[in-house]
């Protein structure tokens, strides 16, 4: 099985905020086996069973797969009801995955499938260094130059001279205060959590250029002549971009409240202090992720059609703005409401 799923999988599917393939999941129909569940621009959740940069996508609603395969409309077959079940989730990136499906009871064929690809870890070592070498400096800093990255502490458990290995691992578990057997373990979840913040941290990244480039235009129809008395876009324009400023400053705000806690973390590194920020981090992980979801989908759909400032006219960038742009801006809201509230109570 797991073999068979990694035939199908892309790392572009495994790395990406909006798309969810659905050959990791246990579904009877062989069709939507190589089809992927993704956000239109709409914010719709749609299943697409084909695209490509000649043939366009291939998308067909989800209430409309009942037609496509002839199942009958009662009971509902238990594909249409899973797919359902994924459609309402906040964003399809493997982290937020991991507690949505739990959440909902929903299996993967194999749970491998919710990691990020190899090639998307290589690309987030720069943002990962800035979490591991405070943490290597801390336990091995002035004490053993030959350990300087992340990597070179995970080697330890294969080094051929196994005493001088242990020596060293056995100085990391006194000074986290745990057994030498539990740092496999350790290393594991702390790798794992701040991969997870390198890659929400390089999407917003990502996308800022471009949300920049969408509030520069903003201004550019508020400024024309021809649109600036458009009582129904200038609305639109305002409520977009107080929307998008929002959420990014609360975004920023959770990522600034991270480094924080993780800086503490380095000053009296402990696994119980770990645990606390690791807690913190995982909580967060369908808020950043639904957010960042909506935002890149929305981005990507500006920028594939208006890749720079002078793209398009004014007059298609305004009916894009009202026809496209504007729809699903509610579940943005919904989100940050979402995220406002958790950070009031916290």
């Amino acid at each position: 099985m797991a073999e068979d799923v990694f035939d199908q999988l892309q790392d572009v599917d495994r790395d990406s905020l909006h798309t969810l393939p659905l050959c990791i999941l246990p579904l009877a129909t062989t069709g939507l086996k190589h089809a992927r569940l993704i956000r239109n621009a709409r914010l719709e959740s749609v299943v697409e069973f084909f695209e490509g940069r000649h043939t366009g996508s291939g998308q067909l609603d989800i209430e409309g797969l009942s037609m496509e395969f002839d199942w009958p409309e009662t009971p509902p077959h238990p594909d249409l009801v899973l797919i359902r079940k994924l459609s309402e989730l906040s964003s399809y990136d493997v982290y937020s995955l991991r507690i949505l499906l739990r959440q909902n009871d929903i299996e993967v064929n194999d749970v491998d499938a919710l990691k990020l690809s190899e090639n998307k870890r290589q690309e987030l070592n720069e943002y990962m260094t800035g979490f591991t070498h405070p943490l290597i400096m801390e336990i091995f800093g002035g004490i053993d130059d030959s350990i300087k990255s992340f990597d070179d502490v995970l080697e330890l458990f294969k080094h051929p001279d196994v005493k001088k290995a242990r020596a060293k691992l056995q100085t990391m578990a006194d000074k986290l205060g745990i057994r030498i057997d539990d740092l496999p373990k350790f290393l594991e979840d702390y790798g794992d959590i701040y991969l997870s913040l390198s890659y929400y941290r390089q999407c917003l990244d990502q996308i800022t250029p471009i949300i920049d480039g969408f509030n520069g235009a903003l201004h550019d129809l508020r400024g024309n002549l021809q649109f600036k008395d458009n009582v129904n876009l200038m609305k639109t324009c305002d409520m977009m971009e107080a929307t998008i400023a929002k959420l990014e400053m609360i975004i920023n705000q959770r990522f600034d409240a991270f480094e924080r806690e993780t800086k503490d973390l380095w000053e009296d590194i402990s696994t119980e202090r770990f645990k606390k920020v690791e807690n913190l981090i995982r909580g967060s992980h369908t808020f950043i992720g639904g957010v960042l979801c909506a935002l890149s989908v929305k981005m990507d759909a500006w920028v594939k059609l208006f890749p720079h400032r002078r793209a398009g006219g004014m007059a298609k960038r305004a009916e894009f703005i009202l026809s496209e742009m504007k729809l699903g801006i509610e579940k943005i809201r919904e989100i940050e409401a979402e995220m406002t509230g958790a950070a009031t109570e916290s």
